[in-house]
């Protein structure tokens, strides 16, 4: 039996969960100017993805990488929600 399949979409399932959290407390405490970061991270994880020989770690740091990159997006999305007023504004950040 192949379990590659189950772990690689429960993995995917996790991540993606994971960064919701992730993006909403980091607009929060430190805005949009994080976005480098998750940049960095997201193509070390691809670049490490393409060079790591184990199938199943390569394809969850692709999906991790792929997920720190379209956090950049939700970054500018989640500012946006917070300027339409669905999420509160951290009161000691300025803008």
């Amino acid at each position: 039996m192949n379990c590659f399949g189950l772990a690689i979409g429960l993995g995917s399932f996790l991540m993606i969960g994971l960064f919701h959290p992730i993006v909403v407390k980091s607009e929060y405490y430190f805005g949009k100017g994080i976005w480098p970061l998750f940049a960095i991270v997201g193509i070390f994880s691809l670049t490490a993805s393409l060079l790591w020989k184990d199938l199943l770690l390569s394809s969850l740091l692709g999906i991790f990488g792929s997920s720190c990159l379209w956090s950049i997006r939700e970054l500018y999305e989640q500012a946006h929600r917070v300027k339409k007023g669905w999420f509160p504004k951290n009161p000691k950040r300025k803008r």
